[in-house]
């Protein structure tokens, strides 16, 4: 993960340890942005996703450790909220582009503070909550903008494990990933 400055990985860590929601966009970070048009039974065209794996499992660990977590997407898709049934969010808005209002809602829902938020975004609709947050990531597919914006960019793609990397951040930086690792009994 690239830190971007001012912010040193130091002050990242600190951060990402007091983080009690992630929220994020969906397409280009959850995916890869591609959205594919396919015929159903009937012949109608519906669209489909593709969501990373490793994303997921990461996203059901959160719940574990009391993280709530959210999407903020500016367009609507049936495979987006069934993918956020299957991962265990707590907040699914879908065909927003004006984001302000629902971050407001989340923090006075959730009782927690902007410094406690965490956001995964790749566009320009994203960087207006990026900006009042506690830690903000761009997926390393972002748009420049969003780039400069964010406190980390993420070594990998969104739909491709961006979600994971910043799970992983959060979960270490809370010290609870040696427990996970242990729990599958994987060792150094």
């Amino acid at each position: 993960m690239q830190i971007n400055p001012p912010a040193t990985e130091e002050q990242v860590h600190q951060l990402a340890s007091n983080i009690q929601v992630l929220l994020m966009d969906v397409d280009g970070v959850m995916t890869d942005g591609r959205l594919y048009l396919v015929p159903n039974h009937e012949g109608k065209m519906v669209e489909t996703k593709g969501f990373d794996s490793q994303d997921g499992i990461g996203l059901r660990w959160l719940a574990w450790y009391n993280i709530k977590t959210g999407v903020i997407s500016g367009r609507e898709s049936p495979a987006t909220a069934e993918r956020a049934r299957q991962v265990g969010m707590s907040w699914v808005f879908q065909g927003h582009i004006e984001k302000i209002p629902l971050l407001e809602q989340i923090l006075s829902e959730a009782k927690v503070l902007p410094r406690q938020v965490a956001y995964i975004g790749d566009d320009l609709t994203d960087v207006v909550i990026m900006r009042r947050v506690g830690l903000s990531f761009a997926t390393a597919n972002a748009r420049a903008e969003v780039k400069r914006s964010a406190t980390a960019i993420t070594d990998v793609p969104g739909g491709q494990g961006a979600v994971r990397e910043v799970i992983e951040l959060l979960l270490q930086a809370r010290g609870v990933w040696p427990e996970l690792l242990k729990k599958y009994e994987v060792t150094d």
